[in-house]
């Protein structure tokens, strides 16, 4: 096992890595629940319908996949479109509050060139490119994956599926790297072998 950090990284068996963005390569979790909190209420979502231990157990998932739960949870009848819309545009003020998770950067610089990478993620293209651009991560990786190109998102392994397809490994060949139940659960569908990202632990005072 090689160390980065809180990491424990295999040395060897697989021939691509694959990373998820969201609390993995970046720690965008405050911001993205903060713009989750602001979208809500835009849109007359009743208070608390979304605490933050339950965002942070659907880590991964599709912003509209969460707000159908969330309509079905408490008979409510949000627009999953008009949500996702307002928390995007909310989430985009807010990229100045996101930070690199400098041992998984780390990482992904000490490959590249040395093998195919990729990034599989449950955000939407536009989120996901400003959040790269944002963070100078634009040119690590080979390719990207976002929710918008697959049927199914996270906990389906379709991101996963596809982004190996994309960088022309065997998924049984690629290294995952995820934060999140969700994420873990697409990878390890996937075929994939899995190194959990521990999460970022903010203190409010």
């Amino acid at each position: 096992m090689e160390q980065f950090g809180s990491l424990n990284i295999p040395k060897s068996g697989y021939k691509a890595v694959i990373f998820d963005l969201d609390g993995t390569l970046v720690d965008s979790m405050p911001a993205h629940f903060a713009a989750w909190c602001e979208a809500l209420a835009k849109n007359g979502a009743p208070k608390d319908v979304f605490p933050e231990d339950v965002f942070y157990s659907m880590g991964g998932r599709p912003t509209k996949d969460i707000v159908i739960e969330i309509n079905g949870e408490f008979n409510l009848d949000l627009d999953p479109s008009d949500v996702a819309y307002a928390k995007r545009q909310a989430f985009m003020s807010k990229l100045d509050q996101v930070e690199l998770n400098e041992d998984v950067v780390a990482f992904a610089q000490s490959l590249r060139g040395k093998m195919p990478l990729g990034i599989a993620t449950g955000g939407s293209r536009k989120v996901v490119e400003a959040t790269l651009k944002a963070k100078g991560l634009t040119d690590l990786f080979d390719e990207v994956v976002t929710a918008d190109e697959v049927k199914c998102g996270k906990p389906a392994p379709d991101v996963y599926l596809d982004a190996a397809n994309r960088l022309g490994v065997d998924p049984k060949d690629c290294l995952v790297l995820e934060d999140a139940a969700p994420g873990i659960m697409a990878a390890q569908s996937a075929g994939m072998q899995v190194v959990t990202v521990p999460a970022a632990i903010h203190i409010v005072l």
